[in-house]
C-alpha cells in the first residue's frame, strides 16, 4: 500500500508498558509538548494484564490508577520468625496495568498535544533535527512518524554483557479462599518459608485485597527459570502448606521474568534515540525493582524537555550501581545466604531508610551505616574481586513483566 505523508510530534513515545505510559503521564501533565504514544494493535503483541508495585509517600498523581495500599509490612525468615516494619511516610501501592492505561490513555485524549497510536513499529531511524519512526497500521498502511525526540521503552533484543548474570522469575494466583484469611492491612514483602533452590533463593509474596483476596506469588533469584507445572507446584505447595488457606479459587495467574545483571544498559540509541525502562538500564540490578525508578525517570525527563535541556538522567546513580554490583555478586557465589540477608536487613535497619535505599535514594552517610549492617567481609572480598570478573553475554527470553 501506499505509504502515508509522514506527521510530526516533539515527542515520541514507543511502547505501552510502565516505562512508556508513565513518561507519557509525566509529559502530557507538564504540557508544552506534542506527544506521540505508539502501542502494539490488539493481538499476540499486546501483553496480558500485570500488575506493577512500588513505595512512595503522599501524593504523586498515580491515584487513580493505585488499586490497593499497604502501610505496614512484614517478612518470614527461614527461621520463621516474622519481622514487621510500618515504613511510615511510606506505602507500599500496587497498580494494575488496565488502570494505568486507562488513566494515560484519558490523559493523552484530553490534552491538546496528546495522541495514541495502535501501530507495529518497523524502524526508528536518527535524521537532521530528531529521528523518523516507521511503523505498520492494523490495515496493513506504512506510516512514518518524525518528532524531535524519541524514547523507545521496548525490551532489548540482546542485553549487554555483564560479570554477573540473575533472573528473578516468578508466578502469581490472585486468588479468593473460602473463608477470611489475609489482613488487609499487611503486605507480605517476602516469606522464606519456603525450599529454597540449591542455587540462589526463593520466597513467597503476598498482598491482600480482601480479608478473602489476595495476591500470592512464588519468586526465585536464580539462573533459570522454572516451567509453569514447577511454578504451579510452588504456588500449591505455598498456599496450602505454608500460608494454609484451604479451599481457594485461582481467579488469574500472572507470570514473568526481570533480569538482574550488572550489565551497563546505554541509554543512547542515537543522537535523539533513547532507551527508557528496563532497556535503559531502570531496573534494580539486586533487587528487580524498577516501577519507583521509572516514575523519577520520567519526571527527570519531563522536567529536561519543559526546561529545554538535552541531558537524560541516569535512573540510578553511580553508587547505586555500584553496590548492586557487588550485592548481586555474593549472591550469586553463595557468599551471602540470601534469605538471611535480606531478613536481618529489615531486623536491623529502620524501614523508611531501607526502603529509600533499594530504591537508590539514599545519601553516602546512609549508605554506609547500612554497608556495616552486612557481612563485612564477603562483601569486601567480593568487591575486591570484581574488577577482575571479565563481562560476557547472554542470552535472554523476556516472558512477562516486572511487579515492582
Amino acid at each position: 500500500m501506499t505509504p502515508r505523508p509522514a506527521e510530526e510530534s516533539d515527542v515520541i513515545v514507543i511502547g505501552g508498558g510502565a516505562a512508556g505510559l508513565s513518561l507519557a503521564h509525566r509529559l502530557t501533565e507538564n504540557g508544552g509538548v506534542t506527544v506521540t504514544v505508539v502501542e502494539p494493535p490488539d493481538g499476540p503483541l499486546r501483553p496480558a494484564e500485570r500488575t506493577w508495585c512500588y513505595w512512595d509517600a503522599g501524593v504523586d498523581g498515580l491515584e487513580e490508577a493505585v488499586s490497593a495500599s499497604w502501610s505496614v509490612l512484614r517478612l518470614h525468615g527461614t527461621d520463621r520468625r516474622p519481622v514487621v516494619v510500618g515504613p511510615a511516610p511510606l506505602s507500599y501501592r500496587m497498580v494494575r496495568s488496565t488502570d494505568f492505561e486507562r488513566l494515560v490513555h484519558g490523559r493523552l485524549a484530553r490534552s491538546d498535544g496528546g495522541r495514541l497510536l495502535r501501530a507495529t513499529v518497523e524502524s526508528v531511524r536518527c535524521v537532521p533535527g530528531g529521528a523518523e519512526v516507521r511503523c505498520m497500521l492494523p490495515g496493513g498502511w506504512s506510516l512514518t512518524l518524525r518528532a524531535r525526540r524519541v524514547f523507545d521503552s521496548r525490551p532489548l533484543p540482546v542485553l549487554p554483557p555483564a560479570r554477573t548474570w540473575l533472573l528473578q522469575h516468578f508466578r502469581g494466583w490472585f486468588v479468593r479462599t473460602d473463608a477470611d484469611r489475609f489482613d488487609p492491612l499487611v503486605a507480605d514483602l517476602m516469606d522464606f518459608r519456603v525450599p529454597q533452590p540449591a542455587h540462589g533463593l526463593a520466597f513467597g509474596y503476598v498482598l491482600p485485597l480482601a480479608p478473602d483476596r489476595a495476591l500470592v506469588e512464588y519468586t526465585q533469584f536464580s539462573g533459570n527459570a522454572l516451567t509453569t507445572e514447577a511454578y504451579e507446584s510452588a504456588l500449591g505447595h505455598y498456599c496450602r502448606d505454608v500460608l494454609g488457606l484451604g479451599a481457594l479459587t485461582v481467579e488469574r495467574a500472572e507470570q514473568g521474568v526481570i533480569p538482574m545483571t550488572d550489565a551497563r544498559f546505554p541509554r543512547w540509541a542515537g543522537p535523539a534515540h533513547f532507551r527508557v525502562g528496563t532497556a535503559g538500564g531502570a531496573t534494580r540490578a539486586a533487587t528487580g525493582y524498577t516501577f519507583a525508578a521509572v516514575q523519577r525517570q520520567s519526571r527527570a525527563i519531563a522536567a529536561a524537555l519543559r526546561d529545554g535541556r538535552t541531558t537524560i538522567p541516569a535512573p540510578h546513580g553511580r553508587r547505586a550501581s555500584a553496590m548492586d554490583a557487588v550485592l548481586l555478586r555474593a549472591l550469586d557465589t553463595g557468599r551471602i545466604d540470601g534469605p538471611r540477608f535480606f531478613t536481618d536487613l529489615f531486623r536491623r535497619i529502620p524501614a523508611e531508610r531501607l526502603l529509600r535505599f533499594l530504591d537508590g535514594a539514599t545519601s553516602l552517610r546512609e549508605e554506609w551505616g547500612i554497608g556495616l549492617r552486612t557481612p563485612v567481609l564477603p562483601m569486601l572480598r567480593t568487591a575486591a574481586e570484581l574488577p577482575f570478573v571479565p563481562r560476557r553475554s547472554q542470552s535472554f527470553a523476556r516472558t512477562g513483566d516486572n511487579h515492582r
